[in-house]
């Protein structure tokens, strides 16, 4: 099973999206948690017009932290992350996302991200720049993206994400997997549009 974790402040504009195509995907074997972080706008009201399996309320918002307890009340044995205004493009992102999981030494995969047709040229750039078409199987070089991603949990049980740090936990953990001799893979397959 996979579970699939979407954090949540004020998403009202894109939890509905995000949600619409989660419950889309041609893989069925998984269950949504939702980690909020007080909204005070219309996001779980939104929410709660699709199956989600649960919704966890935290008050103080480290993203480590955030995903950590989301990642405790969920089942999975594989954990996607997915930023609440990141839209999957096709009904097969999930299966890219976490078939390549199934190899013993690989801890994470990590997708593509592509601008909305609004983005910025700079966010245009730098997304393209950085999500390529080229898969890649990395051992040394830990860039990672919790955007949109998957980890193991049994990798996850020995390597928590830091809940001290305001940013790049995604990147922290990662080079704690690749320094205890996990692989990463980047699969540009499991793509989503990312809205800055």
């Amino acid at each position: 099973m996979v579970s699939i974790i979407i954090r949540t402040k004020n998403e009202e504009e894109w939890i509905g999206h995000c949600l619409t195509a989660v419950f889309d995907q041609n893989f069925h074997d998984f269950e949504v948690i939702i980690v909020d972080n007080k909204s005070s706008d219309k996001t779980l009201d939104i929410a709660a017009n699709y199956p989600v399996s649960k919704t966890v309320q935290i008050e103080e918002y480290f993203p480590g932290k955030a995903l950590n307890i989301g990642i405790q009340a969920s089942k999975g044995d594989f954990l996607v992350f997915l930023s609440a205004h990141c839209v999957p493009r096709d009904n097969k992102w999930l299966k890219h996302l976490v078939e390549d999981l199934m190899v013993d030494e690989i801890a994470g995969v990590y997708g593509r991200q592509v601008p909305m047709s609004f983005s910025s040229a700079s966010d245009v750039r730098d997304l393209y720049i950085t999500f390529g078409l080229d898969k890649r199987i990395q051992e040394k070089d830990y860039f990672f993206h919790n955007a949109n991603s998957a980890i193991k949990r049994k990798v996850w049980d020995q390597i928590p994400f830091d809940e001290s740090i305001t940013n790049i936990e995604d990147r922290v953990w990662a080079k704690n997997a690749t320094e205890a001799g996990y692989k990463l893979v980047y699969e540009p397959r499991a793509e989503v549009f990312h809205s800055h």
